[in-house]
């Protein structure tokens, strides 16, 4: 079982940078990114051999399962998080690098399954077969929602930069 455990951490040792940026762009920000990689690396770790042996690629594994997870915490809490009192806005002050980056924050408005789709394209470098196996969708359903979310994405760029560029086609 120890060596279960040592190919486990080692595993987590060299994912764990590509897995926060993984999760960072699921979730819009750092936090939820690491709170996310925490409960799937947790839920998995118990499970490595398991896992291992199944699967072939557990990184594919962990990140459909980051994808699985982050839409079913989208469902479960998608409603309002109401506050008795509003915070102080001088206060507060933004960690993330990227949260005043136009592309960062039209991503972070998509719908989670459009995120998903956009994510594994474009940063993950999957196809369209991967991405359905991956999330567990048809490729029908990968084209929909990728598709919708780059005329998203085009649209809310061109009105936030205003310009005619690559982003208005």
């Amino acid at each position: 079982m120890s060596g279960d455990l040592t190919d486990f951490e080692e595993f987590v040792e060299a994912s764990l940078p590509g897995l926060l940026r993984y999760g960072h762009a699921l979730t819009g920000n750092p936090h939820d990114a690491a709170d996310l990689v925490q409960s799937v690396l947790e839920k998995i770790g118990a499970r490595w051999s398991s896992v291992v042996r199944k699967t072939g690629d557990p990184l594919a594994y962990i990140r459909r399962s980051m994808a699985n997870a982050h839409i079913s915490r989208w469902r479960r809490h998608r409603r309002e998080n109401l506050v008795a009192e509003i915070p102080e806005s001088d206060t507060v002050s933004p960690t993330d690098p990227f949260e005043y980056e136009p592309l960062w924050t039209a991503l972070r408005e998509l719908p989670p399954k459009q995120r998903a789709v956009i994510v594994l394209r474009y940063y993950e470098g999957l196809s369209e077969a991967e991405i359905a196996d991956s999330l567990g969708i048809s490729p029908g359903t990968v084209k929909s929602q990728a598709s919708k979310a780059l005329g998203s994405l085009r649209g809310k760029l061109h009105r936030d930069t205003g310009s005619e560029g690559r982003w208005a086609r």
